[in-house]
């Protein structure tokens, strides 16, 4: 089990930033060659609908979730059930003020392949972790914005 934890402070009330978190379908504009396909509802239990698609074209892989935790305006948590990403996501959002948020993301990942599954990850992992940075600093861009997060506020 790989625990990685990256976080952006975001000027933004925390049901805001939430909203932002759980739009799924707005992932695809902060999150890299990512599609991402949404339930028809938001909250536990939304097996074999939350899906994202990383990749190019037709190659890459399809990342199965199951929300297994929703404490709305605080926290949601995915189980990932796909047959490349194992394991749990964990999204957080701390209110810092009344006007500023700081959101945590964390990844517990069963790597697959053993030994190769463990080189594989010490090799991808300083792309990964880039990528990862940059992702949330758009995210915060984006929510500061006003592009994502403001359709969805009432979800928290």
């Amino acid at each position: 089990m790989k625990r990685i934890v990256f976080s952006v402070d975001v000027d933004a009330p925390a049901d805001r930033v939430f909203a932002a978190v759980v739009d799924w379908r707005g992932q695809d504009k902060w999150i890299p060659l990512t599609t991402v396909t949404p339930g028809r509802h938001n909250g536990v239990g939304t097996e074999g609908e939350l899906s994202a698609f990383t990749g190019i074209g037709r190659l890459g892989f399809l990342d199965t979730m199951i929300i297994t935790k929703w404490d709305a305006p605080h926290r949601v948590d995915v189980r990932h059930t796909g047959a490349v990403v194992r394991g749990t996501g964990i999204m957080r959002v701390e209110k810092l003020s009344e006007t500023t948020s700081r959101f945590y993301w964390a990844e517990e990942l069963d790597l697959p392949l053993g030994i190769v599954g463990e080189l594989g990850w010490e090799l991808i992992k300083p792309a990964f972790a880039l990528g990862m940075r940059q992702a949330l600093r758009k995210f915060a861009t984006l929510v500061e914005s006003g592009e994502i997060g403001n359709e969805l506020a009432s979800v928290a």
